[in-house]
Formats: C-alpha cells, sequence, structure tokens
C-alpha cells in the first residue's frame, strides 16, 4: 500500500528510530500552516511498511512531543493497522507559532524542513500578519451555506492525486481541519473557497482585435473559487484553437495552450488575490494573447525578474486557499502573479 507522496502538512518516517527528525517536522509544519499530519512506519515514498507499535513507544511519540516542541501542542497520537501493516499516526495543530524543535526554529518548505535564523521567521510572520488575519477572519456566511458537493470533490481529488490521506471525510471535517470555521460562521477563506453565497466574481470575454474595443461574447460568472476554477478553464479550452494529430488509428486533439499552463495559471491568478478588493477577476481572449487579471497588486517584496534570475522561494499571499488548491494539483509552488497575466497563443508570460 503507498500513501501517496510527502507535501508541506504530511510527513512519513520509517519508525520512531527517527524520532528527533520527526520533532523537526512536527515544528516545520507548524510554523507554515499550523495543521499536519506524521506517520510512523512509511517510507518517504509513501510505500507502507510498518513498524512495531506497543503502549511504551506511543508513550515515546508523546514524551518527545512534551520535550523537545515549544509552545506545547497536544497532539492526537493513535495506533492504525492499513494493509495488516501497524502505524503510529500524529495529527497535530497549533496557532501559537513559532514553534521551536529542541530550541531550533524551522519552516517547511514543499516536503523539506529548513531551520531558519529567529530573523528570518520573524520575517516570515511579519510578511503573513496580514494575510493570515483576513483568512482567519469571520465572515457573514454561516457554516450552513456550503457547496457540499464542491468540498466533496475536493476530498476525493485530492485522495486520489495522494495529497489527502485516505480516510472518512465529511464537510464539517474538512472545514474544521483546515480551519476555514470560526465559531458557527465560514472564516473569510471558507467562504470565498466553498461558500454557496457566490462570493466571487469572474468576468470573461472574447474580443475582435488585440485592443479592447469590440467584443464577441461577454459572460459574468459567480460562485466559490473551487467552482470558478473549473469554469474558467472550460471558458478558455472552448474559446481557443485546437489542431488535431493522428497516431497510428488514434486521434488527438491538442489545444494550442496546454491545460497545464491554463490551469497553473489561473490558479495561481486566485491563489494571490486579494478578495476586498473592488475589481474582480478577469479573462480576457485576443485574437493573439490570453489577458488574465487577479485583483491586487503584485505579491511579492521580489520583482519577476528576479525570480527569473535567482532560485527565490515563492511568497504567498493566501496560505489557506493555495494550501487547499494545492491538495488538489490545481497549484504549483511557482513565482507569485502580479495584478496581471498576459500569455499569447504559444508561450505564457508574467508581467505586473
Amino acid at each position: 500500500m503507498n500513501l501517496g507522496k510527502e507535501t508541506e502538512t504530511l510527513e512519513f518516517k520509517k519508525t520512531t528510530g527517527e524520532m528527533k527528525e520527526a520533532m523537526v517536522s512536527i515544528s516545520s509544519i507548524l510554523n507554515k500552516h499550523g495543521i499536519g499530519t506524521l506517520y510512523f512506519g512509511v517510507k518517504p515514498s509513501g510505500d507502507v511498511i510498518g513498524q512495531d507499535v506497543s503502549e511504551s513507544s506511543l508513550r515515546d511519540v508523546s514524551r518527545a512531543v512534551y520535550e523537545n516542541i515549544r509552545p506545547q501542542i497536544y497532539p492526537a497520537i493513535e495506533e492504525v493497522v492499513l494493509d495488516q501493516k501497524h502505524l503510529i499516526k500524529v495529527e497535530f495543530s497549533g496557532e501559537n507559532a513559532p514553534y521551536s524543535a529542541a530550541g531550533r526554529y524551522y519552516l517547511r518548505t514543499a516536503d523539506e524542513d529548513r531551520e531558519v535564523t529567529p530573523d528570518e521567521l520573524k520575517a516570515f510572520f511579519v510578511a503573513n500578519k496580514y494575510r493570515e488575519a483576513w483568512e482567519r477572519g469571520k465572515s457573514n456566511a454561516s457554516v450552513k451555506q456550503i457547496d457540499k458537493s464542491a468540498i466533496k470533490l475536493f476530498w476525493q481529488r485530492a485522495v486520489s492525486v495522494g495529497r489527502l490521506p485516505d480516510g472518512r471525510y465529511t464537510c464539517p471535517i474538512v472545514l474544521k481541519r483546515f480551519g476555514l470555521v470560526c465559531d458557527d460562521h465560514l472564516t473569510n477563506a471558507g467562504e470565498i473557497l466553498f461558500g454557496n453565497t457566490r462570493p466571487v466574481t469572474l468576468k470573461a470575454g472574447i474580443f475582435a482585435t488585440d485592443e479592447k474595443l469590440t467584443f464577441l461574447d461577454m459572460k459574468l460568472f459567480e460562485d466559490n473559487i473551487y467552482n470558478l476554477l473549473n469554469i474558467a478553464e472550460e471558458y478558455i479550452l472552448k474559446n481557443i484553437r485546437w489542431r488535431s494529430e493522428i497516431t497510428g488509428t488514434e486521434r488527438e486533439e491538442i489545444p494550442e495552450i496546454p491545460v497545464a499552463v491554463i490551469r497553473e495559471v489561473l490558479s495561481n491568478s486566485f491563489a494571490h488575490a486579494i478578495y476586498n478588493a473592488r475589481t474582480n477577476h478577469e479573462i480576457c481572449i485576443y485574437p493573439g494573447m490570453i489577458t488574465i487579471y487577479s485583483p491586487g497588486e503584485y505579491a511579492s517584496k521580489y520583482k519577476p525578474e528576479e525570480y527569473i534570475k535567482d532560485n527565490i522561494e515563492s511568497e504567498i499571499r493566501n496560505a489557506m486557499i493555495a494550501k487547499i488548491l494545492y491538495l488538489n494539483e490545481m497549484w504549483v509552488h511557482s513565482p507569485p502573479l502580479g495584478a496581471q497575466a498576459n500569455f499569447n497563443r504559444i508561450e505564457k508570460h508574467d508581467t505586473m
């Protein structure tokens, strides 16, 4: 049995002999996302190999967390059996970052734990303070105002692509697990992602020339992010050129812009937008290019040229929204979009 790949919130350890490394992973995940899961008895590849599990080994994990992680957290530690193999599952969360492991601080980058200095960690939290405050804020939508079908599609896809462990999921469990509820309301991120209040507006149009003058089609869509991503992708694919290639007896339809490119640009535009802005998301399809507009200024302190020249880590404006899209393989870590992204019929260009 294979549990898929490690992610920014999921870590595998072969045995409790890697206890020290496990504590580092817990602290780094807490500092980046505030919630995560760790398994003992699983290879880094995701292959379940199992390990000896006893009351003593469970206590060892609990003691290690108590002695190493500061501030104190209270994880759920349990024995699970998968494919007739015994594992230790550790689910943890915390809202008092920064967290240290044995006095050192770490941040999660993809599936790796990177040690950082106190100054680097401080800069990270300062940069994300405003973003986290908005995402975690209580919206006007109640917990009942959700799109159940969208949430179900989310966890089914996240499990199928290996970025969410297989298990029993319900709408309340998903919303609570990812911090998308506050009391009896959705958070701002929860409403934007899965609300049925039509919280996000997307304008889409087709223009006769490469100037925004004469339009051939104009649509206005109002929905949550999860549904709008599919609507936007379908609109673009329906209105660009395609070609046919015949290999043997098989005929393949190929879009002039790869689907993966379209999906990545759309996902980044929704992940990095400012949602209390006065403008809306836009898709403009011209004969020579497609323009995707994302409300808000450029999402990074670095210039686009610096991302091209150097290996600079991405900065995330809306961590919770980005995380949900990442778990569905809708979003990948790449230089963040600015307010507008243009790409022509063959090659994508990110601009201010």
